[in-house]
């Protein structure tokens, strides 16, 4: 199950409270204070973690409590510090606040380790209190309150290239064709609802797709799937924008999707891009040669490949023209 987004409830330990006792002992009748100090609340940390790319483990359970610290004891002893909470997350992922929305981290390598709430300190026993003029004390202090707060936890995939398009152009076939990964296909638009990951191996590398949800115009004031799939285009290193070659307006169709890009994030739109025209297929030998002509003239002097992923028409040389564009950055 895809998540990429997430709201939590964290909240760290309290401190234990430190403790008033004093010493009882044969022969000792006045023994002095030794009330032990309370132990330390647990922090909950979050981890950066490779091996996952989803948020799914959050979507069932929002609340997520540090275990207390203990309070101290007679005999000066220290309570138990509780343990910290170790919450592991994609890498990609980004913290921000529930009600400003502002990011506060950004987990971007994998073991990289951040304390998102501090356990509260344990409190001090009585003992702690004895001075020169105070032999036997009875003051002790609480443990102090764990830090707690309501996050949004928000997915930004890494991946080295992004399909991306209109919907129903053929992303889905396309990273089947040429990935290990198995998205789902259908002949209407939307029919990917999730970012999907995928594998290309090409010369002993592995390259990482994401077939992206198909994009409309409007997108980037979050109409369709909107700003929930534009932010994945952001971490992706090159772009891979899909055409249909059917198309009645196919110049009209790539516009839509950069200007989008563009309104989003300009940044988007300097990123290297591959200009693929899918569903070759449907074409005869002669027409398709004369389509092409057609695209050129429309599309001036950027560069495009054709293909067909049903009949495998050029994935080869796609192929070799993602792994040559990805070495180049």
């Amino acid at each position: 199950m895809f998540i990429d987004e997430a709201v939590l409830n964290i909240k760290a330990g309290d401190g234990g409270n430190g403790a008033s006792s004093f010493r009882r002992e044969k022969f000792v009748p006045e023994g002095g204070p030794d009330g032990g100090n309370g132990g330390d609340g647990g922090n909950v940390i979050i981890i950066g973690d490779k091996s996952i790319n989803t948020l799914s483990t959050f979507k069932f359970k929002r609340h997520f409590i540090a275990q207390f610290g203990k309070s101290g004891s007679g005999k000066n002893r220290t309570g138990y510090s509780g343990e910290d909470l170790i919450l592991n997350v994609p890498i990609g992922t980004q913290i921000l606040d529930y009600n400003t929305r502002n990011i506060i981290y950004d987990i971007t390598m994998d073991g990289q380790k951040i304390v998102l709430a501090h356990g509260g300190r344990g409190g001090r026993g009585n003992a702690t209190f004895k001075n020169s003029t105070e032999q036997a004390p009875r003051t002790t202090t609480k443990g102090e309150i764990g830090e707690e707060g309501v996050f949004v936890f928000c997915l930004k995939l890494f991946c080295d290239m992004g399909i991306i398009g209109l919907p129903n152009t053929g992303k889905s076939t396309l990273i089947n064709s040429i990935t290990n990964t198995k998205s789902v296909v259908g002949d209407y638009a939307f029919t990917t609802i999730k970012p999907v990951l995928g594998i290309l191996e090409m010369n002993y590398k592995q390259y990482v797709l994401s077939d992206i949800p198909g994009l409309v115009y409007g997108a980037s004031d979050n109409y369709g799937l909107g700003h929930k799939f534009l932010r994945h285009v952001e971490r992706c290193k090159a772009i891979l924008h899909l055409i249909d070659i059917n198309s009645e307006n196919p110049l009209e169709d790539y516009k839509i999707i950069r200007n989008e890009l563009k309104l989003y994030n300009k940044e988007l739109t300097k990123k290297k891009e591959i200009i693929v025209f899918s569903k070759c297929d449907y074409f005869i030998e002669s027409d398709l040669m004369a389509k092409i002509k057609e695209l050129k003239v429309l599309f001036k002097t950027k560069k495009f490949i054709t293909i067909s992923s049903v009949a495998r028409f050029n994935l080869e040389d796609l192929k070799l023209k993602i792994a040559s564009t990805l070495e180049e950055i």
